[in-house]
């Protein structure tokens, strides 16, 4: 899966998850400040990240990870 594959599949869950078919996400996209993910809803959508890539992303890297383009780096470097 290259790159822009991830990227499309991880907006194609984040808007599915937070219930916004047209919701406007760009790698720069906060997780918290301009999509306003909750603890539940991020961990609901890490849990679909790792069945759809097949990878565990650790409580302890989500942590550290604020913006889309720091959870698709993150998996495109451990898939």
């Amino acid at each position: 899966m290259s790159r822009d594959e991830v990227f499309e599949k991880m907006l194609e869950l984040l808007r599915q998850q937070l219930g916004d078919p047209q919701l406007d996400i760009t790698p720069e996209s906060s997780l918290h400040d301009d999509l306003a993910i909750d603890s539940i809803a991020l961990t609901e959508f890490i849990i679909n990240l790792e069945d759809v890539f097949h990878l565990e992303i650790p409580d302890e890297a989500v942590e550290h990870m604020s913006s889309v383009q720091q959870l698709l780096d993150y998996i495109i470097e451990h898939k």
